[in-house]
């Protein structure tokens, strides 16, 4: 070790005198190995110590092989480009350690500041141990402890027997931890817990980086933010900074005032604009609404409190035995509350309703309480599947206050072996079974009752009503038409009956269709089965369409 010692200029000659004596004398006695004033040619500088500043300077020889050197009063070393500062500091040449006492503070390279009462360096290896308020800082974030290890030429700090770190509001706690100062990455171990005025934190293994404010995680990690939102997760990060995060391995976040919880193989949430996203196998439960989303993209809008799901969504609505199941090619969720109604006034009755077909809910009907506050919209491929009824169609809407089904462009809706199709269709729901069906414009309802054997009902406008979410019966108005296979006791053929009227009810028994009556403007023609054509068989714009229903829950993203 080079120790150089230098006084303040301003000193009298006589003390300028003794230190230089003081110094030569050092230089050539037994010390010489460690005090000179030049290294010598090929040494070691990185393990050359240079005394900078100090009120006193002592040296003592213990026995044969130990000296000491006493430095006090506003030390100040230096090492390469690290800084030592301390009130009182000992060097012992034999074993090339140097304890430093009040105050003590190392400036290494003017990017991390380390502090504490006590200091234990060993020259040679650059390691040294702060004990009684220890603490490290790098300008950004700081690190206290009872006892802190600091490697100065790797500028890594370590500690083992709990420490905290501040930055700005933040206060992280655990048991160990190891400092990375070229990376600015802290490495947290054992009880980990990170406290902030925006969520709390708890691990067991945690990575933080001072420069980017980041949190990385690497171990099973809980979370729970201003919102009481409660995230688990297992890998993925959070950037304190810029307030947005990624979670990893299939995240879990439970949201208790919402009353939502979600999954997905990937989550990136950003609190800023309040976007979360989720990526892979993601599932959505809403426990207020009873409805359930599954899907491999959803995202979510906690400020607008919206969700957007694509890629095989499937929506679950929950019920004792037989929930309803709905894809699209994408699905939309919001609040009713939020949205934006479209009205017109009925010049005839002075009613404001919406305007048909514009996908909204009546002004009167807005929600009263949250758990019906929530609408659902399904763009193109709409399919919908219960045991007691499915549906098709280009689009759907559904609302959480009424239950209804509101469907678009060439919907088709089954129900045991009854089929209903029309251009706008509203099926309306009770406890999430089918309660009444509507259709606007050219309602078509078909019931198959042998091979190549259809009942058949047509008009203008058309009402469903089901029982237990068993068809009823159907009532057809405006233009209305049937035709209906007349069976005798034993079931068998006896002709065909082509009927028109103003209304015709369909009605049924035991899921079967029983009865036709015309109620007004009666005008019929019975068929023979021999002598009934197929023209006399069919109404205009048959269709039966049974290779587009939907078989089971199994099969809802078949075309």
């Amino acid at each position: 070790m080079i120790l150089l010692l230098r006084r303040n200029p301003e000193d009298n000659k006589m003390r300028r005198f003794i230190c230089l004596f003081v110094f030569f004398a050092l230089a050539f006695s037994s010390v010489s190995a460690q005090v000179t004033s030049t290294p010598q040619p090929g040494a070691d500088t990185m393990k050359v110590v240079e005394l900078i500043y100090a009120d006193r300077l002592r040296t003592e020889q213990k026995d044969s092989v130990t000296e000491v050197q006493t430095l006090a009063g506003k030390v100040h070393l230096k090492q390469g480009k690290t800084q030592f500062y301390c009130d009182s500091a000992v060097y012992n040449k034999h074993t090339k350690i140097v304890e430093a006492f009040g105050h003590v503070h190392i400036n290494d390279a003017d990017s991390v500041h380390t502090y504490a009462d006590y200091l234990l360096y060993h020259v040679d290896t650059k390691l040294a141990t702060l004990t009684r308020n220890a603490k490290l800082t790098d300008g950004k974030t700081t690190l206290l402890t009872d006892e802190l290890h600091y490697d100065a030429n790797q500028k890594i700090g370590e500690y083992f027997n709990g420490g905290r770190v501040l930055n700005n509001q933040s206060v992280l706690t655990s048991k160990e931890g190891t400092y990375y100062g070229e990376l600015k990455d802290i490495y947290f171990k054992k009880d980990v817990v990170l406290k902030d005025p925006k969520y709390y934190l708890k691990s067991d293994s945690l990575l933080y980086n001072t420069s980017t404010e980041t949190a990385t995680f690497i171990t099973k990690t809980y979370i729970e933010d201003s919102a009481k939102r409660k995230i688990t997760t297992r890998e993925g990060y959070y950037d304190l900074k810029h307030r947005n995060a990624s979670f990893g391995k299939r995240p879990i976040i439970e949201d208790t005032k919402a009353r939502t919880k979600t999954i997905a193989d990937i989550v990136e949430t950003d609190d800023s604009t309040g976007i979360t996203t989720l990526i892979g196998q993601a599932v959505h439960i809403d426990s207020a609404q009873g409805v359930s989303l599954l899907a491999n993209l959803i995202i979510t809008n906690r400020k607008e409190e919206t969700l957007f799901a694509t890629q095989h969504p499937l929506m679950i609505i929950k019920q004792d035995n037989d929930s309803i199941y709905v894809t699209a090619d994408t699905l939309f969720s919001g609040r009713l509350s939020k949205m934006k109604v479209l009205t017109q006034k009925d010049s005839l009755t002075g009613k404001t309703d919406t305007i048909k077909g514009a996908l909204t809910i009546n002004t009167k009907d807005r929600p009263q309480n949250d758990s019906a506050d929530r609408y659902f919209q399904g763009y193109h491929h709409v399919r919908i599947y219960s045991d007691s009824l499915q549906a098709v169609a280009d689009s759907m809407f559904y609302s959480g206050i009424d239950s209804v089904f509101q469907l678009f462009t060439d919907p088709i809706a089954w129900a045991s072996n009854s089929q209903i199709t029309g251009d706008t269709m509203y099926l309306y729901t009770k406890n999430k079974k089918p309660q009444r069906l509507y259709v606007f414009e050219n309602g078509f309802a078909v019931n198959k009752v042998g091979k190549d054997m259809y009942n058949q009902l047509r008009g203008n406008r058309m009402n469903g009503y089901f029982i237990d979410g068993n068809i009823d019966y159907m009532r057809s108005k405006g233009n209305a038409e049937s035709v209906f296979y007349v069976m005798d006791s034993d079931s068998a053929l006896v002709g065909v009956n082509k009927a028109e009227g103003d209304i015709i009810d369909l009605r049924f028994l035991n899921k079967e269709l029983n009865k036709v009556v015309v109620i007004s403007d009666p005008k019929a023609t019975m068929f023979p089965a021999k002598q009934a054509t197929e023209q006399d068989k069919v109404l205009r714009s048959f269709r039966w369409l049974e290779a587009r229903r939907p078989k089971s829950k199994f099969e809802m993203f078949e075309n």
